[in-house]
């Protein structure tokens, strides 16, 4: 048996949560509904503006594997911080939800800092992302540990860590020494607008290297060019083995070895919808590499998805190994 179920790999990040109105997101010149990339400048000009704020640890494969972990899944996780207190807030919120977490800080002199996400929820429960990678846009091969990638029956890659100047480089050792030893890989596309940054390395990755991929609808459409959903899945099966799509509150669908599998939404009070991705994929990877059937793997990422969504955050607040037993998935 390897050490580990699923090993993480992305951005490591706290997020910065704060209600806004919709004028807000438009006096500065945000878009609704995205991630925009930004600087230690804008950064700092918007955190003075944004008002009364959360901090929470982040990082989309972050927020996956903490979900994991929280489930009683064997997890550990590759992303950068700064010697500082949010790394230091990072990597203590990571271990305490029992994942291991041993990369290397960048050290306290290091120009960048801890990134964080600012994430400002408007008043339909939109979540507008505007975030500073800070030291964990330097993720580099010299942070992967061959030996942790050996020892995990599936890795996890993070969609938004594409930015990075060498996570590419990264991602192609962690992928080889996973594979090498007989474990599958995983990415989430994470983003449609990440998707059009670097939709040429996705799609290389895709064919080549992964077995499941996890996206949402947008996300996938924006991977195939394409407006029509059953066009992009079509293209997609051709691609992978297996597919886990989010489409809403029309649930989740699966392709798995041939066969599609869907599960409808499970209903639940929205009031921050930052981070249903990530526990989707969670609570998904979570019943798949624990022997359950694709539909049971569907809703359980969309039971975790649906426990996010319920509150601010997007690291799970209820007992998630409670809330699959009340469904009858334990």
């Amino acid at each position: 048996m390897k050490k580990y179920q699923v090993v993480g790999i992305g951005n490591a990040m706290v997020d910065v949560l704060a209600k806004v109105e919709d004028d807000f997101l438009d006096d500065n010149g945000i878009e609704k509904g995205i991630m925009t990339l930004i600087d230690t400048a804008r950064a700092t000009e918007l955190y003075g503006k944004m008002g009364p704020a959360r901090e929470i640890s982040g990082g989309s494969a972050a927020n996956t594997i903490a979900g994991l972990a929280a489930l009683g899944s064997r997890t550990a996780y590759v992303g950068k911080v700064k010697d500082d207190q949010l790394g230091a807030i990072f990597a203590h919120d990571l271990r305490a939800q029992g994942a291991d977490y041993d990369t290397p800080l960048a050290p306290a002199s290091h120009t960048a800092e801890t990134g964080r996400c600012m994430v400002l929820v408007s008043p339909d429960h939109e979540r507008s992302m505007n975030t500073y990678l800070g030291v964990t846009e330097f993720l580099s091969p010299d942070d992967i540990d061959e030996s942790q990638m050996a020892d995990a029956e599936w890795l996890y890659l993070e969609g938004y860590r594409f930015d990075g100047p060498d996570s590419h480089a990264a991602f192609a050792k962690a992928i080889a020494a996973c594979k090498g030893a007989g474990g599958k890989i995983s990415v989430t596309l994470s983003d449609p607008f990440c998707v059009n940054r670097h939709r040429d390395a996705f799609r290389t990755l895709i064919h080549d290297h992964i077995d499941l991929l996890f996206c949402n609808e947008h996300e996938l459409k924006a991977l195939y060019e394409t407006d029509d959903l059953s066009i992009a899945f079509s293209l997609a099966r051709k691609d992978v083995p297996m597919l886990a799509c989010t489409v809403g509150a029309n649930g989740a669908y699966a392709y798995v070895d041939g066969t599609d599998y869907h599960d409808p939404a499970t209903a639940s009070k929205v009031m921050d919808v930052t981070g249903a991705g990530d526990l989707f994929a969670a609570g998904y990877l979570h019943g798949m590499v624990n022997g359950r059937n694709p539909i049971s793997c569907l809703r359980m990422g969309n039971l975790a998805a649906g426990e996010i969504i319920s509150h601010i955050g997007a690291r799970p607040e209820a007992d998630l190994k409670a809330l699959f037993g009340a469904h009858g998935l334990v």
